[in-house]
């Protein structure tokens, strides 16, 4: 994907300023995606310090990304020594307060809006004047989470694909407010992490998930309405359409309740009914039926291997 660098300046007179190096790195979040970017940061030779409501939560994903890293040894992508390197780098923060002299701030909590605003509510009062606050969001308002902050100027949307360590795409996404030396400081910090960058505009869902959601939903409604069963449908696209993951499988894998929060977005944010979740995936939600994560999804993982539930 090419690079976007310039933008242009619709939105009228952003606050200027100069960029500033990115040495150290405070993750909000030890779940899936917010192992997988400390991970990526320590590797790339940042200091990282790892935050979670949960303290148990933490040691196990410092152990998921040990393991991780051990996989990439394995496969000759890094060395003995990287690893090494890398973990030693990753430090536990059980309060939000051990993040103060953080360079950067990527929240990566639950995609719930209310959720991240206490989060940046707390956050940024214990945070140095010149840090940047970022977010992970698959799909809120980069705009919207930025006023919850006491620096919108300083706050900008940094979307990693997941898994984190294997995808190389990171959705960049200012707000109204985000002023140019931030965006400098966020390229130069993604670019150090060797993940390609494409820029968004604040709208909902951004790029990636805007396209891809859409047809995983649109694959549900194939599924409700009795046009083929799931394993037809992950098969016709896997073989029919080259895709590597099945769309069932895939949302399977996101987890069913961020494709559904995704799809809520898009259909609030853009009050357009092609947008509209499938009642199956509420109700699969509604079950408890969220993907791997719960080990049933639209397929049960419980068993030796996946098996399809409808």
């Amino acid at each position: 994907m090419v690079e976007v660098t310039e933008r242009p300046q619709i939105l009228g007179d952003r606050r200027q300023g100069t960029a500033h190096a990115i040495r150290s790195v405070g993750v909000i979040g030890a779940g899936q995606m917010g192992n997988g970017i400390a991970h990526v940061c320590a590797l790339a030779g940042f200091e990282v310090r790892l935050n979670d409501v949960a303290a148990e939560r933490i040691s196990e994903a410092v152990a998921t990304i040990g393991g991780n890293l051990a996989r990439q040894v394995s496969r000759q992508r890094i060395s003995d020594e990287q690893r090494a390197a890398a973990l030693k780098r990753i430090n536990p923060a059980k309060t939000l307060d051990e993040l103060a002299d953080c360079d950067l701030v990527i929240e990566a909590a639950t995609e719930k809006e209310e959720v991240k605003r206490k989060i940046f509510a707390a956050v940024c009062r214990t945070l140095k004047g010149e840090a940047i606050v970022s977010t992970n969001t698959s799909s809120i308002s980069i705009t919207r989470l930025a006023s919850a902050t006491d620096r919108p100027e300083r706050f900008i949307g940094i979307h990693f694909m997941n898994p984190v360590p294997l995808m190389e795409l990171v959705e960049v996404i200012r707000g109204i407010a985000t002023d140019d030396a931030t965006f400098e400081a966020t390229k130069q910090f993604i670019g150090k992490l060797g993940k390609t960058i494409a820029v968004a505009e604040d709208f909902p869902a951004f790029i990636v998930n805007r396209i891809l959601l859409p047809m995983i939903n649109e694959a549900i409604y194939t599924l409700y309405e009795g046009v083929g069963n799931v394993e037809a449908i992950d098969t016709a696209m896997r073989l029919g359409a080259h895709h590597p993951m099945g769309p069932l499988e895939l949302a399977d894998f996101i987890g069913l309740d961020i494709c559904l929060s995704v799809m809520q977005v898009l259909h609030e944010g853009l009050a357009d009914t092609k947008y509209r979740p499938c009642p199956l995936l509420v109700k699969y939600v509604e079950a408890g039926w969220l993907g791997r994560k719960t080990k049933r999804g639209f397929y049960d993982y419980r068993g030796e291997k996946p098996v399809p539930t409808r």
